[in-house]
């Protein structure tokens, strides 16, 4: 049930022009994947809403059905046959903080039926900030301890942030 300002929001959210979006595309080992991040500048911070279809399930209960989300610090969303995200780069961490105190680390992926849906509000950045860095999606969920990147798995997804 939402409160007041929860319903509020959402109603914002609907009706709102985002400052900034990201458009998501699968590796070449992951077509399916695609979807859409939205990020919206407001005086507490920066909403970001994140919808994705085609996520890999491997159709068990206790199967991997949790990803990580990370923006990263590089320049792309290309790369090699061992990565084809490679120029993504590492996690936005322009504080030199551990993970995962990044500011480019955010809340993890829930999928159902191979769909994701997330939102959330941060001041870890601004629109600013994250214009033209990459967003990725790994394969696996981040354990939120082991360094430098939460032992999150490969890239599975990226696209890139782009102002409106």
């Amino acid at each position: 049930m939402f409160i007041s300002s929860d319903l509020q929001i959402f109603q914002w959210l609907i009706k709102a022009k985002p400052s900034a979006y990201a458009a998501i595309k699968g590796s070449e080992d992951y077509p399916q994947i695609n979807g859409m991040i939205k990020f919206y500048q407001t005086n507490m911070g920066v909403y970001v809403v994140t919808s994705v279809v085609g996520l890999p399930d491997d159709n068990s209960i206790c199967g991997s059905r949790i990803f990580a989300i990370h923006i990263h610090n590089g320049t792309g969303c290309s790369g090699d046959e061992t990565d084809p995200f490679k120029d993504a780069g590492t996690h936005f961490n322009p504080n030199d903080c551990p993970h995962p105190y990044h500011a480019g680390d955010m809340p993890p992926l829930f999928s159902a039926n191979h769909i994701a849906w997330n939102a959330f509000l941060t001041d870890n950045f601004t629109v600013d900030d994250v214009t033209d860095l990459p967003i990725i999606i790994h394969s696996g969920v981040d354990d939120f301890t082991t360094q430098p990147s939460g032992n999150s798995g490969s890239k599975i997804a990226c696209g890139i942030i782009r102002k409106i």
